[in-house]
């Protein structure tokens, strides 16, 4: 089946389910396109039962498209100079051949629901697929409350090349930052990589975490994140690789800058 046809029917299928966004869907279509409405319709579709037959033809689509933006071995990554075990890499997330990369989520952990939004969140569950919706939602199904800030949850990594999708909510800054803000960010470090070690995993990529809707100013939260990290592979982990990945150029001057990376 070639591209377009696999995507004209991945999303009847999921009009199928949603039928009262026909209208919406039609419009949007004739604005962004037929994969741009594959996207914002995996976006806002709730955690349901999943059909084999969508999974097999959204894998399908997933895995080509992977292959077609290129995958990045995490293990190859150099390490930052003075600073064992540590690697900075500036692009797409998704791409990342790691055990784990992590995910900025928010506190109902079930991934954005606003179509096509420029968030991690939304990256990362749409090149996962909506496996990764379901697996979260029957994560917070057991839990049976909001996932709290500092803390953090393992899942598999679906379509994306990572293994694991670890996922961890950040605090959200609405006044002038305090020091609870930063032991909550220091605590998502923390509890991602405590994770990770628990299950064995050998290298964990983690993005900007709050400093996007979130607001955590960025230049601390890198610090933050490059002491956290550093102090945590100092004592003895399965973990033998942490990479920073950052997609802004001044997220990626910041951590530059710490690293000491010209």
């Amino acid at each position: 089946m070639d591209r377009r046809r696999q995507i004209e029917q991945l999303n009847q299928m999921l009009l199928a389910e949603m039928p009262a966004c026909r209208p919406w869907a039609a419009e949007f279509q004739a604005r962004e396109g037929a994969r741009r409405l594959l996207r914002a319709l995996m976006n806002i579709r709730p955690p349901l039962p999943l059909d084999p037959d969508f999974l097999r033809l959204q894998d399908a689509l997933l895995s080509a498209e992977r292959e077609e933006r290129g995958v990045v071995d995490a293990a190859a990554l150099p390490e930052a100079p003075g600073h064992p075990g540590i690697a900075l890499w500036q692009g797409d997330i998704t791409r990342l051949r790691a055990d784990a990369v992590v995910n900025a989520a928010n506190s109902t952990l079930l991934g954005c629901f606003h179509p096509c939004h420029g968030c991690i969140d939304n990256a990362i569950h749409s090149a996962a697929g909506l496996q990764l919706r379901d697996a979260c939602a029957r994560l917070m199904e057991v839990q049976g409350h909001p996932e709290p800030t500092g803390t953090a949850k393992l899942t598999g990594g679906c379509n994306l090349p990572a293994r694991h999708v670890l996922h961890t909510v950040g605090p959200i800054i609405s006044g002038p930052l305090t020091n609870a803000d930063r032991a909550a960010l220091a605590s998502c470090y923390t509890a991602c990589l405590s994770l990770a070690a628990e299950h064995g995993l050998h290298s964990v990529a983690f993005c900007c975490i709050s400093t996007g809707e979130f607001r955590f100013p960025r230049g601390e939260a890198a610090g933050i994140a490059v002491d956290t990290v550093t102090r945590f592979l100092s004592r003895p982990t399965s973990i033998r690789k942490v990479i920073f990945n950052v997609f802004q150029d001044a997220d990626a001057a910041l951590y530059r800058a710490l690293l000491g990376e010209p």
